[in-house]
């Protein structure tokens, strides 16, 4: 099975590994003072620190729904996602997309929600009622 490697931005390492490791459950791998390997459900995240960041650009539409990019995430089972769902409640985490399914009936339904790092980072979790349907047509 193949997996991702993804490195990105971040303002600072200690509310990083909150975010990362204290809310989302991600298992910290290899760090320095500049950087931090995440496992992000069984997918590396490499997270650098920086005080570059560029402007979101809320370009896309997806069934309605403005969103930003670049954005990335996970897509979870039903079950992961309304664990993380809670967790992120829980911690009174603000999200920018609420919880809610969209393309319901249609091929391709699933669970989306988006949140925010404390970095300003956005992060989309998915979970499709029918796993074999991620990448149907419309």
């Amino acid at each position: 099975m193949s997996k991702f490697h993804y490195a990105f931005k971040v303002k600072d390492i200690k509310t990083t590994r909150k975010f990362y490791i204290e809310i989302l459950g991600c298992e910290e791998g290899r760090s320095t003072e500049n950087w931090i390997d995440f496992n992000f459900f069984d997918n590396q995240l490499s997270a650098h620190v920086s005080d570059n960041f560029p402007k979101l650009d809320y370009c896309g539409k997806v069934d309605g729904i403005i969103v930003p990019i670049p954005h990335f995430g996970c897509l979870l089972e039903i079950d992961q996602f309304q664990r993380i769902q809670k967790i992120l409640e829980k911690e009174k985490i603000e999200f920018l997309v609420k919880p809610q399914k969209r393309y319901e009936g249609k091929a391709g339904e699933q669970l989306t929600m988006f949140v925010f790092d404390f970095s300003g980072n956005p992060l989309e979790f998915k979970a499709f009622t029918n796993s074999n349907e991620v990448f149907s047509i419309l």
